[in-house]
């Protein structure tokens, strides 16, 4: 099973704070080949350049893919691309391409805290 990882839930496993990972996203750590967009890659970067994160992103994925076997999707950008624009539900660019990347993806599940991703994207878990 593939599961993505929304970038909350990308920061919050790098810094190791699993208390603020839902018990049945744990499982979904536990129990699946884990990929992340590479628009999460982006948005850490933008975050990491805004200082609301200390580390940047290529570091944080690194210790990912190290820790827990964190790969980034490797989907043609055109195909998710085209999924995205049917994302009208956000004006969130980050948003659109992260749950479009999971459509993509075979309807992936999306591990994501965030309550519109969940609204929007029925294979959205937390």
């Amino acid at each position: 099973m593939t599961t993505y990882l929304d970038t909350n839930v990308a920061v919050w496993l790098a810094q190791g704070q699993l208390d603020r990972i839902s018990k049945p996203a744990t499982k979904y750590v536990q129990d699946s080949s884990l990929l992340i967009s590479p628009m999460v890659l982006i948005e850490l970067e933008y975050l990491y350049e805004i200082r609301r994160l200390l580390i940047p992103a290529r570091d944080i994925y690194l210790k990912l893919k190290s820790e827990i076997a964190v790969h980034v999707c490797e989907l043609p950008f055109p195909e998710v691309a085209d999924r995205a624009l049917n994302e009208k539900w956000t004006r969130d660019p980050f948003d659109r391409i992260i749950v479009a990347q999971a459509k993509a993806g075979g309807l992936s599940y999306l591990l994501s805290a965030d309550s519109d991703i969940q609204e929007h994207y029925p294979r959205a878990v937390w």
